[in-house]
């Protein structure tokens, strides 16, 4: 459903694509949430009829004669007219920071609303920011979702003709935010600190049916602070053989968030990590000229937030276990230092 157009330590552009699906619901990488009340959206890939300029490959004919073909894209079939009725579809494999996203859209039908829109640094079906384009209302409108409370709506009118694709841009760079639509700036920069990063998706309102083509977003990759933490750690101790850093994912389960080796990030933990990360006991294991210590990751609290896997070559035959451990303590220590609690670790 994705396509990973460029990537680089500092710029990469991501395509959500659907052209090449076929008809039927959608699930990779997508995911429906509802914000407000009512029934869950109908996400659907479905064939639509456009203009060429929104599709390829070009089919050379007459210029006086627009290209019609046919392809798939994304669908909001749902006709739930639930006022505070906000489907929503989230791209759940990314998080963006400062980006640029732009997604065609087409409004089809509505009797209550007729709307589209874009969620982005989206946290939960609570908190999120939105822009969306109304064909009844005949305009263009950003707004913030807090705890469920809808912050103030600003944006220009601007006719919006149902059946008719548009396209719907927002850059995002800190806390500024600035957003089109058909290539046209709607506002002078807004700015916003509620969020810092998030989830992108698609919107839609009450009863409204609303096509979504490809979506591209333009975006400066997020490190997680556990895997800056590790690459400073190596900076200052480039004698560390191996290390990693364990937290549990949203189910519980320890995995390697960050490691020197990019392949390990995903790896689950053993039993050893585990323990340590239960009731902050620490493990010893030694291999052919190699030590690792499984050390207690403390917040300022104290609290354990992680597991620190550290693999050191082994000064002598001779080296005890506590003087290995030593060594990692200075390690994990030092690591302590910039961790106040574990959000500083996402």
């Amino acid at each position: 459903m994705l396509v990973i157009v460029g990537f680089s330590a500092s710029a990469a552009q991501l395509r959500i694509s659907f052209g090449s699906l076929s008809a039927g619901p959608v699930s990779t990488n997508l995911q429906s949430v509802l914000a407000g009340s009512g029934s869950a959206g109908d996400w659907q890939i479905v064939s639509d009829e456009a203009a060429g300029a929104m599709s390829a490959p070009l089919i050379p004919q007459a210029a006086s004669t627009p290209q019609t073909i046919r392809r798939s894209v994304l669908a909001q079939l749902s006709q739930d007219p639930t006022d505070e009725h906000f489907p929503i579809l989230v791209y759940t494999n990314g998080i963006f920071k400062n980006f640029k996203l732009s997604m065609p859209f087409k409004i089809v039908s509505g009797t209550a609303e007729q709307m589209a829109g874009v969620v982005f640094r989206y946290q939960n079906p609570s908190n999120f920011y939105v822009i969306r384009a109304s064909a009844l209302g005949h305009n263009v409108r950003f707004y913030k979702v807090v705890n469920g409370a809808r912050g103030n709506i600003i944006g220009p009118d601007v006719e919006i003709r149902t059946n008719t694709w548009h396209t719907l841009t927002v850059q995002c760079e800190g806390d500024e935010i600035n957003f089109g639509i058909d290539g046209k700036v709607a506002t002078v920069p807004l700015h916003d600190g509620s969020f810092s990063m998030g989830h992108v998706g698609f919107w839609t309102k009450s009863d409204a049916v609303s096509y979504f083509g490809d979506t591209t977003v333009d975006y400066t990759p997020v490190i997680p602070g556990a895997q800056r933490l590790v690459q400073e750690t190596i900076n200052k101790f480039p004698r560390i053989l191996g290390l990693r850093i364990y937290m549990p994912d949203d189910n519980g389960d320890l995995k390697v968030v960050a490691s020197k080796d990019p392949a390990e990030v995903g790896m689950a933990g053993t039993d050893s990590e585990k323990a340590t990360m239960k009731d902050g006991s620490m493990f010893y294991g030694k291999g052919k000229g190699t030590v690792a210590v499984d050390y207690p990751l403390q917040d300022r609290n104290g609290d354990v937030v992680a597991v620190v896997r550290v693999q050191l070559k082994s000064y002598s035959l001779a080296e005890t276990q506590d003087a290995v451990v030593t060594r990692v303590r200075i390690v994990v220590t030092d690591m302590q230092q910039r961790v106040f609690s574990k959000e500083d670790l996402k």
